[in-house]
């Protein structure tokens, strides 16, 4: 069975507030206050300023998003994340911003199995916007980031 994510990830009021800028974006409650916007065609296609290249080594994180993402952050912490699996195997991405500049990373992982590192990009990302974890979880899981496999899954379960 695989996994893909590709999103913004901030508190709701953040994320509710800056999505307004976005044709087509839409934001779906995870847990612990925490929001998530798909990096769906429609808002990669409305964010692409045209330029080659992509921003920070990451595969859907659109040339130039970065410093709208920075602006964000203005109003509180917002991170971007891609996690990709397939059996097991995969990888994570993770960057966050916070106060206008860059707060964390960005941050990958490739992974076999379990991570080399003590707790994996995005969870480290999650934990810089608040998120909390119980013994026995990590950040990923306590915020719900396993409800939905793909991005379509993320939309199809939004009513925002």
């Amino acid at each position: 069975m695989s996994y893909a994510l590709e999103a913004v990830i901030a508190s709701d009021e953040v994320l509710r507030l800056a999505s307004r800028e976005i044709p087509g974006s839409r934001v779906v409650p995870l847990g612990q206050g925490l929001s998530l916007m798909p990096m769906t065609d429609e808002v990669v296609a409305a964010l692409t300023d045209g330029s080659d290249g992509r921003d920070l080594g990451f595969w859907r994180l659109p040339e130039g998003f970065g410093a709208l993402l920075a602006q964000w952050s203005a109003a509180g912490p917002i991170a971007y994340v891609e996690a990709e699996y397939f059996g097991g195997s995969g990888e994570q991405r993770a960057v966050v911003w916070a106060d206008g500049a860059l707060a964390l990373g960005p941050l990958d992982e490739p992974t076999k199995k379990r991570f080399s590192r003590a707790v994996s990009p995005i969870s480290l990302a999650l934990r810089r916007l608040g998120a909390r974890s119980s013994p026995g979880e990590d950040e990923f899981q306590a915020v719900g980031l396993g409800r939905h496999r793909s991005n379509e899954n993320w939309i199809s379960s939004s009513t925002c």
